[in-house]
């Protein structure tokens, strides 16, 4: 008899990195008709603080990239953040008993927004673009380097065959990966860039209109989706880079929802603007670059964060603990496995300098990069120039695009930037962090090579023991702090202000990265 594996073992909703809310190059598709006005009662127009730094759900990372892809297309299961799972396109799965495989069974009532029908070779054709190097080869689809494959049972069942036992695999493989039309996409020359040349074509609630770059993304509701066609007809994302703007557009009522810091609450008009405070399970962290020749010596990197102070930069740009926590480890504070017994670099100034002169360093100059269209980011940067020119080190800020920031974070050997700032939401296992610590790791914008950490990595990956597992995470979270690569400044929740004339906004579902679970349930007044 088959039994579900893993029972007991939390996750949450993303699983991809969010290194920033990143700008990029988009291309304008489609027709040419203008964004509607959010005076129009048919029309949720959602500000947004740039572009997608992709449109391709193969390989789109960022905040608006992602957030575009749960409006257009749909996964197979779905993470709650609570942990449970919730089946989309899936009627159901099954986990076998030796761990080695997860069938899937699919609805029998989807269909495309073009009205072809959904089926098995969807997935198959999905899955074997994705695993592909090329099209930026999602870690979670290997287990020990070797790629999980994905067999057609039959028109609605598909099998995901493992190379070796996963504690991860149904968060890593089945859940939170979104389909794409083989119909479409066979043809497609080439998956792996950034914006694929067919129009796309998904089955969530609505369905590509337009995009202008650098203005809006134009939705309308998809007459087929499978939960039923939405209530608003149409979804317009407009691109507002400037929190001022932003603040002004949601006061004339020129746009419905946008997130906001906690200094701009105090300024809303309460009788026409409602604000939603929820986690994301969030990590805000300033990195370190370990292979920059300023930054080799571990006892200098120990020396910067002993002289930093995160809660002053905490109650500068969140105001109120009503808005933030503060992590220790990387990984959020909600996160079932997370230990604070490590080390946590309380501000120390003359144990810095003794670092530092052990180091046998002086007249330090770093450079740090960050996103300056980001007010948090902003004020961080600025305090930590203040707060390491207490120990005689000199901070360059290089503020800037955050997309291009960690394209050139990403690239082998970069040593472009000492410092740099930004965010990720992983999800709740433990091993869904790899990609950002393992050595090689396709988000390893640290540089880290350890050891340690691979094999606290590797031994974490294939224990099915919670208790075993929960020794061997909490061992990788002191080694993380000790190697001083990355300092977590905070978990901070996402504030959404949303014009009341929008009703269900809670039943949508306020879920991390994606804002809303499904906008098919917001309706408007």
């Amino acid at each position: 008899m088959k039994k579900k594996w893993l029972t007991g073992l939390l996750s949450t909703v993303a699983v991809l990195t969010l290194a920033a809310c990143a700008n990029g190059g988009a291309s304008n598709t489609g027709s040419s008709s203008k964004a509607a006005s959010s005076a129009d009662t048919e029309t949720f127009t959602y500000a947004i603080d740039g572009d997608p730094s992709s449109t391709n759900p193969l390989n789109t990372s960022d905040r608006w990239g992602l957030t575009l892809t749960n409006f257009i297309y749909s996964p197979l299961i779905r993470i709650e953040a609570d942990g449970s799972y919730v089946n989309e396109l899936a009627e159901s799965y099954e986990i076998a008993e030796d761990g080695l495989s997860i069938t899937v069974k699919l609805r029998q009532d989807v269909k495309w927004s073009d009205g072809e029908a959904f089926n098995a070779d969807d997935v198959v054709f999905t899955y074997n673009e994705k695993v592909k190097k090329e099209n930026g080869g999602s870690d979670g689809l290997y287990i020990n380097d070797q790629p999980v494959t994905v067999e057609k049972v039959d028109d609605y069942t598909v099998k995901f065959v493992l190379p070796a036992v996963s504690a991860p695999a149904l968060d890593n493989i089945v859940a939170e990966t979104y389909i794409i039309p083989e119909h479409i996409f066979k043809d497609e020359a080439d998956l792996s860039v950034n914006q694929l040349k067919a129009t796309p074509v998904g089955t969530g609630p609505y369905k590509f209109v337009e995009y202008k770059n650098g203005e809006y993304i134009k939705l309308e509701a998809n007459e087929n989706y499978y939960k039923g066609e939405a209530e608003i007809d149409n979804l317009v994302l407009r691109i507002v880079e400037s929190p001022d703007t932003t603040k002004v557009a949601l006061q004339t009522g020129e746009v419905d929802a946008a997130f906001v810091l906690p200094a701009v609450i105090k300024d809303l008009d309460k009788d026409t603007l409602e604000t939603y405070a929820y986690s994301e399970n969030r990590v805000g962290y300033l990195g370190l670059n370990t292979t920059t020749e300023e930054l080799k010596d571990v006892k200098v990197r120990k020396a910067i964060l002993f002289a930093l102070n995160k809660d002053e930069f905490n109650q500068a740009a969140y105001l109120d603990k009503e808005y933030y926590e503060t992590p220790y480890s990387f990984l959020p504070v909600a996160n079932p496995y997370k230990t604070d017994d490590v080390e946590k670099y309380e501000q120390n100034v003359e144990k810095a300098k003794e670092l530092l002169a052990e180091a046998g360093v002086s007249n330090l100059t770093l450079n740090l990069g960050y996103n300056s269209s980001d007010a948090a980011q902003t004020l961080q940067a600025t305090l930590i120039q203040q707060q390491l020119a207490a120990i005689g080190v000199t901070v360059e800020l290089a503020g800037g695009d955050s997309s291009a920031l960690f394209t050139e974070l990403r690239k082998e050997g970069s040593t472009a930037y000492n410092l740099f700032l930004g965010g990720y939401i992983m999800g709740n296992d433990p091993d869904q962090y790899a990609r950002l610590f393992k050595s090689g790791g396709a988000s390893n914008y640290f540089k880290l090579t350890s050891p340690e950490i691979d094999g606290y990595f590797a031994e974490g990956a294939v224990e099915l023991d919670k208790a075993k597992r929960e020794e061997i995470y909490d061992n990788l979270q002191k080694e993380l702090a000790d190697q001083a690569a990355i300092y977590p400044i905070v978990d901070n929740k996402k504030i959404l202000v949303v014009n009341k004339r929008v009703k269900n906004v809670e039943e949508a579902g306020l879920v991390p990265i994606f804002t809303f679970e499904d906008p098919s349930k917001l309706t408007i007044e």
